[in-house]
């Protein structure tokens, strides 16, 4: 009995010894189950792609992704969406992180501005177009260059770091799952089951590199404009491997997001926690056309289609985007035009043949509206004007 007593004492007061071992154990469990997630997408698809925001998830995920070999060999490509409102040292970070791993990241931004052009952003858009109208904001800043990057990229499966931990909108994901963006584009969720603790286990545990700002107060990085630190008093950070404060801040359930989206709300009024990338429907956000089923609006359907148009007399075509607010606001106006004019009206969707339309229908920004004449001579209409009165003064004095 005595010697039972002693290894029960020795079992007690060796609790945190105990503990370590078993969080080891889990990690360890939690390292391969991510890995062999990983090895799925990268070995089995052609085009793995990961869209990367740098938080304490996707860095997880990318010294995963190096450890397996497949930011070298191309197995796995890194795409970054630059919303022009990220903190300086994302940007900052994005390049330490290529340096270190050996890969170079895929950047994409709002369309029609080059990488890094927040002059350009502010130009085009506006500056204060979040301020504005947030929806608008997230889809011509996150959105749609998140959806063209996949596109460009010609992903068939997408890996990215959400985890039943970040809240209730997620508490049910798998590691494997169709996404919402891309219509039925495989997802992969390698970190579905680790909470954000593990992940700032699995951090100091290799020491691997990880965001500035975690040592400002930081649990998660987003836009700058509305992504403050938890606590406000910046009492809680991660410095050296190690926190300080009172990690349960970071570290309780659905607390990682908390310093997310301040300030911000839907349409509906409700508090925002979701930027519009990963919810349901996302795809219909941006691929709800514009004229669908019009008799007025014909689609031209292919490039083939487009060019054919020189040869067969005057028309009108608006090059678009459905995701554009300025092609939006044209919808209603444009609609009538064909009756105004007394001619054939046709769209064609550019965003997905830059290239084509650019070349061929005077194409720098969405929308873009041409007359075809009888000569078949593209000419476009540079007014900023768009009344179908405006419109049809510019056909009518160019079409023949």
């Amino acid at each position: 009995m005595a010697a039972t007593a002693d290894v029960a004492a020795k079992v007690f007061f060796d609790q945190e010894g105990f503990i370590a071992e078993s969080k080891e154990l889990r990690l360890k469990h939690l390292e391969e189950q991510a890995m062999f997630a990983l090895k799925i997408a990268c070995e089995n698809y052609e085009n793995a792609v990961f869209p990367n925001a740098l938080i304490a998830g996707d860095v997880v995920i990318t010294h995963l992704l190096h450890r397996l070999g497949y930011l070298k060999d191309g197995r796995c490509t890194i795409m970054v969406v630059d919303t022009f409102h990220l903190f300086p040292e994302t940007m900052a970070f994005v390049n330490e992180v290529e340096k270190a791993y050996g890969f170079t990241a895929e950047i994409f931004c709002a369309e029609g501005v080059p990488v890094a052009d927040k002059a350009g952003f502010d130009k085009k858009y506006g500056a204060d177009l979040w301020k504005v109208n947030i929806e608008q904001y997230d889809k011509v800043c996150k959105v749609e260059p998140f959806q063209r990057g996949l596109k460009t990229l010609k992903a068939n499966c997408m890996i990215n770091g959400r985890t039943r931990w970040q809240g209730v909108e997620r508490a049910w994901i798998d590691q494997f799952e169709n996404a919402p963006i891309g219509g039925g584009l495989a997802k992969c969720n390698p970190l579905a089951y680790w909470t954000l603790e593990d992940t700032f286990d699995y951090i100091a545990k290799h020491e691997i590199l990880h965001h500035p700002l975690h040592a400002k107060g930081y649990p998660s990085i987003g836009d700058a404009k509305d992504t403050i630190p938890i606590p406000e008093d910046g009492s809680v950070t991660f410095v050296d491997f190690k926190f300080s404060g009172d990690k349960t801040k970071w570290l309780d359930y659905a607390q990682e997001r908390k310093g997310r989206f301040v300030g911000l709300a839907n349409a509906d009024g409700s508090t925002k926690t979701e930027c519009g990338i990963h919810v349901v429907g996302a795809e219909q956000t941006f691929d709800r056309d514009l004229w669908p089923g019009s008799a007025a609006v014909q689609e031209l359907a292919s490039t083939d289609a487009a060019l054919a148009l020189k040869s067969k007399g005057p028309s009108v075509v608006v090059v678009y985007a459905p995701w554009c607010q300025f092609c939006q606001a044209l919808e209603p106006e444009f609609e009538k035009l064909s009756a105004a004019v007394g001619l054939p009206v046709y769209k064609l969707r550019g965003d997905e043949e830059r290239e084509f339309v650019a070349a061929n229908f005077n194409t720098k920004s969405f929308p873009t509206i041409n007359v075809i004449d009888s000569k078949g001579e593209v000419i476009k209409y540079e007014s900023e004007a768009r009344s179908v009165e405006a419109m049809a003064a510019f056909v009518k004095a160019n079409a023949i």
